[in-house]
């Protein structure tokens, strides 16, 4: 279906969008649907382009690093420099989440660790003042 088209509804319906996120992908340039009067038409490649936005955003890619991968892409090619540039933001992507996950397990070690101090000092003060006698 090389010549099917969309709405705006029928896109952000599609992807769980607003509308107005499809708006914001066409005010930055990154879609241009077609115009009939005042309604938006969405092609396939627009469509395609939206889903790939969409999915690095889940990722976590920013904006600008979709674009740029979606930018190498060429139906005539092998689109070997593509892959390389997606595999090269991903391992980035996934050593600074990794660092971030080692640095948060160090932090949780380290509340634990004050949190057993602090109930033991409790431990110990609850200890001497039941200890001490009643009038």
């Amino acid at each position: 279906m090389p010549n099917q088209t969309y709405t705006i509804s029928e896109l952000a319906s599609e992807f769980g969008v607003t509308t107005r996120a499809i708006r914001f992908y066409e005010e930055k340039g990154l879609v241009q649907p077609l115009r009939e009067g005042q309604r938006r038409v969405y092609t396939t490649a627009d469509r395609v382009r939206i889903k790939l936005i969409l999915r690095g955003k889940r990722i976590g890619m920013t904006l600008q690093e979709s674009v740029e991968v979606i930018d190498l892409y060429d139906p005539l090619r092998n689109n070997t420099e593509q892959l390389l540039s997606l595999i090269n933001t991903i391992s980035g992507r996934q050593a600074r989440l990794l660092q971030q996950k080692d640095d948060i397990d160090d932090m949780l070690t380290g509340l634990s660790e004050v949190l057993g101090l602090c109930e033991k000092a409790l431990g110990k003060r609850q200890k001497k003042i039941s200890a001490i006698p009643k009038k």
